[in-house]
């Protein structure tokens, strides 16, 4: 009897909802901790939820920022610092279609995700009426589960099945809510009703191998003499141990893509940092020699930086099978988790004692890092970024974490930032949007309140909405015990990155007119909200200023005044980009004097240092250095 009065009591406790109440208490049961979100009418019922919950002390931490497209981003970010699913929410219409961006960066760089959109009242789908659009069109190609829920008996199982794609597949899902069907009363449901009881259970996504293919992998990689482990974040989260065992037993190099930075420390012997023009020439090196290949996690989208066909024999292990096999010959693939392969392997491979070639690979990091410092006593108008980056890898705190926009701010923090264990680091990877380092930044702090977070962005990405969020760090910044919180900006007048490509890939000088970001004063408007602001135009002051910012307990915006001329050195630069590179010079560059300078003082540098220093490195050396020069 007392069952059955319990049954009636949550019975009824379950009819006095409505389906936006039910929807946050589903959400509450698949543990969400944070929300991202903006309101409108849309969503109304949505937000009377959360409204009411927050009332009642009940509700996830809400966050709202001044821009959907900032609210999907902030969800993405979540995930990857997190490792839980994020969470978004906005109305209909314009609302909807800017979180597009935000959730393109979690398809593409696989996280979960789950997007809650308001949709105009049910009886008014397809009549053309305002803001009313068919959202299940716009966002399938970006959700791996997309649906409407039309009925309240839905509302369970569609709930459900988003969050357990989303984790499944790492992917973003998405759930389309119409306002009337919000307000609905949310009934009890049985067995009596022709609809999915669903449940909020997780599924499990640790994928086991069968043993015949890991004994095959394992009998490959004790084959190979070089052995190379190429490491991305596709299930390697929390594989730090096992492949950094696996590196030591095989005596192996390890080369990682950016977002996998943080998961090899870069003390570890034989890591050779990133490959491709923001690499070293020791990861070329590497690639060039290697006579094994493992990826683990990874998609690497530059298959023209990997080995030669038939040159090594290479195994994939990944999450996502369809990754598998597409970047390079492989004669092995495995579908599965990093951890779970490695947990299998690592008792299959026999020890090698021979460390000669990966010794090879540390003395080269080290002879490539050595070239990277000479080159930052290089001049800039008024500063070499390089040296901006060189002062700020001597003064990491050991628990920062830092988020790196696309442009010229990810290739200074490729080649020159060198993480320690504890640290993490991420950013926009397959998708490379500019921007999003700021909300990412927000979301690692969101996710861990009491570490100091360092935000790496460009004039022209923090333009765009970043400086906005300024105003949310403002609103929301009481809620952190450690409120230390970096943001960075390169401060260059230009849109450099663009501009370099227009002059390596086309042949065209840079179009000063688009190329060229307006002047604004970041600091003043750091300390208008209250922040302090940190203006520096002196190469001697950058120390100082990193000094400053990392002794204050609060908000800094550090602002860099960098020359756009002075360019990221790549460990190899194909001679079609040089070519061209001088094609736009001869166009007329509006930055050709100085661009033609620091080219030509780093050529004379990187010859000087390749034929007569002992410490360069081996690669190139005995080079002509073209005449004139």
């Amino acid at each position: 009897m007392h069952g059955t009065q319990q049954t009636n009591t949550d019975e009824q406790a379950i009819i006095q909802m409505n389906v936006a109440d039910f929807i946050l208490q589903r959400l509450q049961a698949w543990q969400v901790k944070r929300i991202y979100g903006y309101p409108g009418d849309g969503i109304s019922l949505f937000d009377a939820a959360m409204d009411k919950a927050q009332r009642e002390g009940t509700a996830p931490l809400f966050i709202r920022p001044t821009h959907e497209e900032i609210a999907a981003f902030l969800a993405t970010a979540d995930a990857k610092f997190s490792g839980e699913v994020g969470v978004c929410f906005s109305t209909a219409g314009p609302g909807a279609f800017h979180m597009l961006t935000g959730l393109y960066d979690a398809k593409m760089d696989n996280q979960p995700v789950v997007a809650i959109l308001g949709q105009k009242e049910s009886v008014t789908l397809g009549s053309d009426v305002q803001q009313e659009s068919n959202l299940e069109r716009i966002f399938a190609d970006v959700a791996a589960f997309v649906q409407t829920i039309v009925t309240p008996m839905q509302a369970p199982m569609v709930i459900d099945k988003a969050f357990r794609v989303a984790i499944a597949q790492q992917q973003p899902c998405v759930i389309i809510i119409p306002r009337d069907v919000q307000a609905m009363p949310m009934p009890a449901l049985d067995r009596t009703q022709l609809v999915s009881r669903s449940s909020c259970v997780p599924p499990t996504t640790k994928i086991a191998s069968p043993l015949a293919d890991i004994q095959k992998m394992a009998d490959i990689i004790n084959a190979g003499k070089r052995v190379a482990l190429f490491v991305g974040r596709g299930g390697t989260q929390d594989a730090t141990d096992d492949l950094l065992k696996l590196a030591d037993l095989t005596k192996a190099g390890i080369v990682t893509t950016l977002r996998a930075k943080q998961i090899i420390p870069s003390d570890t012997p034989g890591y050779v940092q990133h490959l491709g023009l923001l690499g070293s020439t020791a990861a070329y090196k590497m690639m060039e020699e290697c006579d094994t290949l493992v990826f683990f996690g990874t998609n690497y989208p530059f298959p023209n930086w990997l080995p030669a066909s038939g040159q090594a024999r290479a195994v994939q292990v990944d999450i996502r099978p369809e990754h598998l096999g597409i970047r390079y010959p492989t004669e092995l693939n495995i579908w599965g988790d990093s951890h779970a392969v490695l947990s299998q392997l690592l008792p299959l491979i026999q020890p090698k004692t021979d460390t000669q070639w990966r010794d090879a690979l540390s003395q080269e990091l080290q002879a490539w890092d050595h070239i990277i410092d000479k080159f930052c006593n290089l001049p800039g108008n008024p500063i070499n970024a390089r040296v901006v980056y060189r002062e700020l890898n001597k003064r990491l705190p050991d628990n920062l974490l830092i988020t790196v926009d696309g442009g010229s701010t990810v290739k200074w923090f490729g080649q020159q930032i060198r993480l320690r264990r504890g640290m993490q680091a991420d950013l926009s990877g397959r998708l490379s949007s500019m921007l999003a380092a700021m909300p990412y930044a927000m979301a690692a702090k969101f996710t861990h309140p009491n570490r100091p977070v360092l935000c790496t962005i460009g004039d022209g990405a923090f333009q765009m909405l970043a400086m906005c969020e300024l105003i949310t760090i403002k609103r929301y910044m009481a809620q952190w015990p450690n409120k230390q919180f970096i943001i960075m900006v390169l401060n260059n007048s230009e849109l450099t990155e663009v501009a370099w490509e227009q002059r390596f890939e086309d042949a065209n000088p840079m179009w000063q007119d688009a190329m060229q970001v307006e002047a604004f004063d970041y600091t003043g408007y750091a300390k208008l909200l209250g922040f302090q602001g940190i203006r520096v135009d002196d190469p001697a002051k950058v120390a100082q200023a990193w000094e400053q910012a990392f002794a204050h307990q609060g908000v800094t915006l550090l602002e860099f005044c960098t020359d756009p001329t002075v360019y990221p050195l790549a460990p190899y630069v194909p001679d079609d980009y040089v070519q061209k590179a001088l094609q736009a010079f001869e166009k007329g560059d509006a930055n050709f004097p100085d661009a033609l300078n620091n080219a030509l003082a780093a050529l004379k540098l990187e010859w000087v240092l390749q034929n007569k220093d002992p410490h360069a490195p081996q690669m190139n050396k005995g080079r002509d250095l073209p005449p004139g020069v």
